[in-house]
């Protein structure tokens, strides 16, 4: 399927590694210029050249932190000078610990939320007044389907999980008129560095060893097995593209219909 998506530029945050890289590496295959951030430097150059090695598309790394909202402003500036314009706007950057509530301290509560909430309102913040004066844009979320299923063990997640699909509701009514799309994406467990280390985390909590971890979560899959993050990437692209022309406001699962309470017996 031609997604159209040749000549688009895309601003793609937390895209050193997992998700987010499989996302910049599919939105280059399909044509894009793409921009990637993430804390790293060596780290998002070293991508951002392998992509572009793989793809044959430009793509620019953009060192910052998505939890300060001067690096943010700059992140996009650089795109805007870099190639005059962001139709596509992806949002991974963000991770949130896992754990039990009378272990969670607050500051893993304020890292959770000043992160994978209030980084992803900055990032939107700063793309959206571009996306309005060009009268166009497709904004992607990756956000979680912890916010969508409630888990004991993930709840800083669930939080600002939760906060982002409101605030992405909020937003789909206020810029759609205007021509900008807004969709969240939801995955589950992905087979990714992230998961590895929130298995290792889970069985430490649950008193299990990490294969056990692993288990409970294929077994709380009814797919039975977890998602890749090309499964991914390939979902938020379709979303990004004008073939999805009338998906807007929309909260897509991509967890193979996870229910997360089986793995938490």
């Amino acid at each position: 399927m031609d997604l159209n998506l040749v000549n688009k530029v895309a601003l793609i945050t937390g895209a050193s590694k997992g998700i987010g890289r499989e996302v910049a590496t599919r939105l280059a295959s399909e044509g894009c210029d793409v921009v990637i951030t993430a804390r790293n430097p060596e780290a998002l150059e070293k991508t951002a050249a392998e992509i572009a090695a793989a793809t044959g598309s430009k793509v620019v790394a953009q060192a910052g932190d998505m939890s300060r909202s001067a690096d943010v402003d700059r992140c996009v500036e650089a795109a805007l000078e870099e190639f005059g314009r962001i139709d596509v706007l992806v949002t991974c950057a963000g991770s949130s610990p896992g754990g039990l509530l009378e272990e969670l301290t607050d500051e893993q509560w304020m890292e959770s939320l000043n992160l994978k909430f209030m980084g992803y309102v900055r990032t939107v913040r700063s793309v959206v007044p571009h996306m309005v004066k060009q009268g166009s844009g497709a904004i992607v979320l990756v956000v979680g389907n912890d916010g969508l299923k409630p888990s004991y063990w993930e709840m800083t997640a669930g939080a600002a999980n939760a906060a982002d699909l409101n605030f992405a509701s909020s937003i789909a009514d206020q810029y759609g008129p205007k021509g900008i799309r807004v969709n969240t994406v939801n995955p589950g467990p992905v087979d990714t560095e992230r998961w590895d280390g929130l298995e290792k985390a889970f069985a430490r909590d649950m008193g299990v060893d990490q294969a056990e971890a692993r288990r409970r979560a294929e077994a709380s899959i009814p797919l039975g097995r977890i998602t890749q993050p090309q499964e991914v990437a390939a979902l938020v692209s379709f979303l990004a593209s004008d073939v999805a022309a009338s998906v807007h406001g929309a909260h897509i699962p991509i967890d193979g219909a996870q229910r997360k309470s089986l793995m938490e017996r």
